[in-house]
């Protein structure tokens, strides 16, 4: 779906505060692949590194859940069905040099027979020499960042359709939300924009935010203006009416709906 790369880094103090530490770039930040049964799909993702000294990094894999507030919990204990097993990495440990970049290389391999689903796993790219914090308290901080990996397996694909439309506060702010329903057996996600018009007759461009909505799940999707590159978002004002065309894929998901708080 990394949508963008999804970290799991502390950040404890100011960047000036951290030693050698990790120091990588990760891409692409996510991939989203066909695989067939019984066949080896080779992918490469590539590790570059920042640092003024050799970067030492361990690459595994992880399940993942994606959580309601849509944050990521990774974990190294294999979830029910899960399809790590069908993934080999190149190796356990990488070094890079200072400024140089490295291209991993991984394979998925689903057992003939498999039927159609989507594989979801994470590459996980570990620092091994934690950084340290100085200040008041002297203590080693690590990081690592999970490279999010969808693999859909034959003609896997998602079913989605609307579930109820309402407002919530994000940030302390009202938001229309769209619940959204995947009855398929592949993520999706919703792309495109929509028209609105809000209780002081502005009209606004609307357009979903970029979250997975993953098999058998309904997710919670913000609607939210578009905004030109250095100008401000505007205020909604509620009432909010919406109406057009949201996309997944080659799918429409209509959209006709009155927004109250």
């Amino acid at each position: 779906m990394l949508i963008r790369v999804l970290c799991s880094l502390i950040a404890l103090a100011p960047l000036g505060a951290l030693a050698q530490g990790f120091a990588a770039y990760i891409t692409p930040p996510r991939f989203e692949v066909q695989v067939d049964a019984g066949q080896t799909l080779r992918q490469v993702l590539e590790i570059q590194h920042v640092g003024i000294q050799k970067g030492n990094y361990r690459v595994y894999t992880n399940d993942w859940s994606f959580l309601p507030d849509s944050s990521v919990a990774f974990s190294d204990t294999l979830a029910p069905d899960s399809c790590r097993p069908w993934v080999a990495v190149e190796r356990r440990e990488v070094t890079v040099e200072p400024g140089a970049r490295y291209r991993y290389r991984f394979e998925i391999t689903p057992p003939p027979g498999t039927p159609a689903r989507e594989c979801r796993f994470a590459i996980m790219v570990e620092g091994l020499e934690p950084a340290r914090v100085q200040g008041d308290l002297n203590f080693p901080v690590g990081g690592r960042i999970g490279v999010i990996v969808y693999a859909t397996v034959g003609d896997a694909q998602p079913r989605l359709d609307l579930a109820r439309t309402r407002v919530v506060k994000v940030d302390g702010k009202n938001t229309a939300v769209i619940d959204v329903r995947n009855t398929g057996n592949a993520h999706g996600r919703l792309e495109g924009f929509v028209n609105g018009t809000d209780a002081s007759g502005a009209r606004l461009e609307m357009a979903p935010a970029d979250l997975p909505i993953l098999p058998g799940e309904t997710r919670s999707i913000g609607l939210m203006p578009v905004v030109e590159d250095g100008k401000q978002a505007p205020e909604v004002r509620f009432p909010l009416t919406v109406k057009g065309n949201l996309e997944w894929g080659k799918n429409r998901l209509p959209l006709d709906a009155s927004f109250a708080p």
